[in-house]
């Protein structure tokens, strides 16, 4: 009898646990199926967000801080190599005591000029997670409406039963105990679906755009309008990356940390930002946009699964394997709201939108969106498109939209901000601001061919996509663009 026997595939767009379970008597062939008895479920590692937990860090802890969470990401990433040849219990073990190290010097580097926040000590386990279980996984909610969910930041709504998931049939073996990769999509000897990319993204999470029903009649897909709305819009034009400025830094989340984010970003607009860009390093910087808007906008890179294996912190040491692709278009425009007019975003407010640990932390924050040109009334949230042949791929950000009025940053990064319903009332205490809408498309190669950059535990899941982005518009121009928005204009 053999169970609980464990192994880790390596290579491809990442890193994922199997575990696999064979009872004596039941692994011969089915007469009747044909399949085999053997059943195998796929696992990835769960850990509580640190990161989310954050309320107020003060300036003196900020690198401490920054320097903890980067340790935390790697720490897990290093936990998967560790399970090569060990046991899930010995690994997580030793990442709680890893983890639990690195939160009490967080936590101890807080207290000294702020409340001590005892609470997140106690967020050091980690548990293996079946990744049937992952947010998104089986099922398609995703194609379905979409604006009572990305509008107002209420994507709970958006995926019931979709972290049912589904167990694999007999024979649907999803990898090879011993690291042996598959080949995406085809079927085994025994007629079970095969994993594709090892470490993911798996053929279920690519859908036929021409298989999802139109599903975005509102904002942001849709202008605000309305008697009361400001129908304007501002866009900049930053370019797409053209200069090839890439690193696999996080200036917002882990300031001052070099591969704080362990994948690589694209950057148009400001041209210093890295780790280590502050306030004052930004507002001198040169800029990509023709407009004189030195703000800066990132994503995570989207590759073609090529197996180019580019040994570089944030791409094949960090588990992001293939081709970067250059985007078709990059589209940076800010609208107004519904209910009326918005006000100035101060210089140097920073927003991040989406959560690039949405697969285990579920989709309380995701808010990427994916689709196709010529299909855009069409949105997916866990799903990557397939486009019919001279349609390219479009991935969407949409910002929030609200403002707290005092705070150009917060410790989590998000409590400053929030999203306005779908009339544009934003929550008591906060104001309208002018959201910006990121809309960056891709000519990929056909098929399964392409995923974007993650942690290696979340397993290039479309779901963990996100956008991120720092104003440092000049004064005049920012007033511009309010004023275009406000008044209805159309301005670049």
């Amino acid at each position: 009898m053999l169970i609980g026997a464990t192994a880790l595939l390596l290579g491809g767009g990442g890193l994922a646990v199997y575990a696999t379970t064979a009872l004596a008597g039941n692994n011969t062939p089915d007469a009747a199926a044909g399949h085999s008895q053997h059943t195998a479920s796929a696992f990835t590692l769960s850990c509580p967000d640190v990161g989310e937990r954050l309320r107020q860090v003060p300036r003196s802890a900020k690198l401490p801080v920054s320097k903890g969470l980067s340790s935390l990401d790697k720490q897990v990433h290093d936990a998967y190599h560790k399970m090569m040849g060990g046991t899930g219990d010995s690994v997580l073990t030793g990442l709680k005591t890893q983890r639990a190290k690195t939160i009490k010097m967080m936590v101890t580097a807080i207290s000294k000029d702020a409340k001590r926040p005892g609470y997140l000590l106690k967020m050091s386990g980690c548990t293996m997670k079946p990744v049937s279980e992952g947010a998104g996984a089986g099922g398609n909610d995703s194609t379905k409406s979409v604006q009572d969910g990305w509008y107002q930041g209420q994507t709970q709504n958006q995926t019931q039963g979709q972290t049912q998931g589904q167990s694999q049939d007999p024979g649907q073996v999803q990898g090879q105990v011993g690291g042996q990769a598959q080949d995406g999509g085809q079927q085994d000897q025994n007629g079970g679906q095969q994993q594709g990319q090892p470490g993911g993204p798996s053929p279920d999470d690519f859908v036929d755009i021409n298989n999802v029903q139109p599903n975005a009649d509102a904002p942001p897909f849709a202008a605000p309008q309305g008697g009361n709305a400001s129908t304007g819009t501002f866009v900049t034009e930053c370019g797409r990356n053209e200069d090839g400025h890439f690193n696999s830094d996080n200036v917002i989340v882990t300031p001052g940390v070099s591969n704080g984010a362990h994948h690589t970003h694209d950057y148009v607009g400001n041209k210093a930002t890295d780790a280590f860009a502050d306030d004052n390093k930004l507002a001198a910087s040169d800029t990509t946009c023709d407009n004189g808007d030195q703000s800066t906008h990132y994503w995570p890179v989207l590759r073609k699964l090529d197996g180019n294996a580019e040994q570089k912190p944030g791409a094949a040491q960090d588990a992001n394997v293939g081709t970067t692709l250059t985007p078709a278009t990059v589209t940076l425009t800010f609208r107004g709201s519904q209910s009326g007019e918005v006000r100035a975003m101060p210089r140097f407010l920073k927003i991040i939108t989406g959560d690039a640990k949405a697969f285990t932390n579920g989709t309380k924050n995701a808010n990427a969106s994916w689709s196709c040109t010529g299909f855009e009334d069409r949105q997916l949230k866990d799903k990557y498109p397939l486009c019919p042949q001279g349609s390219q791929v479009v991935r969407t950000f949409a910002f929030q939209n609200c403002w707290n009025g005092r705070d150009i940053d917060s410790g989590n990064h998000r409590d400053h901000m929030a999203f306005s319903d779908q009339n544009g009332n934003c929550p008591n205490g906060f104001q309208a601001v002018p959201q910006l809408v990121q809309r960056i498309t891709y000519d990929v190669p056909e098929g399964q061919s392409f995923a974007v950059d993650s942690f290696p535990e979340q397993l290039h899941k479309p779901v963990t996509d996100h956008g991120d982005f720092i104003n440092v518009m000049p004064d005049d121009l920012m007033s511009k663009a309010v004023d275009c928005i406000n008044n209805g204009q159309e301005c670049t």
